[in-house]
């Protein structure tokens, strides 16, 4: 699981986001970055979070972030899901996992009494220079963008 902490560097990558162009996290320097990572486009917990995302995003802009989110899901399936819920930033397609394990969020969970590898849902805020600021693992899915906001004070 996560090994990542706050202060450390956050890992750089280079993956597709959406529309199939690869996106570095090194093409944010000077900007603070929201990376959440979710289990799955167009499921409830993701979409609650993703669309609090959304409804909040104008005010995040304002207060310098950029907002990135990550799944194993393909490029199609993100398309589909921002098409659908007007999801106004970019999501990332690593179907390879290699962010996933990069950043230390793919691991045994168990739901309903059934254990099975899947993507814990993480949010790490990253500052100006790449330096992991804030690691939220016990995300509130429904008031995310508060979370994260209360997190950083």
């Amino acid at each position: 699981m996560n090994t990542l902490k706050e202060g450390d560097k956050a890992p750089d990558f280079g993956i597709p986001d959406q529309n199939g162009t690869v996106r570095h996290l090194s093409e944010f320097k000077g900007k603070k970055v929201i990376l959440y990572f979710y289990p799955k486009d167009l499921t409830p917990g993701c979409t609650v979070e993703s669309c609090n995302l959304r409804d909040n995003y104008n005010d995040l802009i304002k207060q310098g972030f950029e907002v990135v989110g990550v799944s194993a899901d393909d490029e199609k399936k993100h398309n589909r899901f921002i098409d659908k819920y007007s999801l106004p930033f970019t999501l990332l397609a690593d179907v390879d996992k290699k962010v996933i394990n990069a950043y230390g969020v793919w691991g045994p969970k168990k739901i309903m009494g059934r254990t099975f590898d899947g993507i814990h849902r993480t949010t790490f805020v990253i500052d100006e220079n790449g330096v992991i600021e804030k690691v939220i693992t016990k995300v509130k899915t429904k008031h995310h963008t508060a979370q994260i906001l209360e997190e950083l004070n």
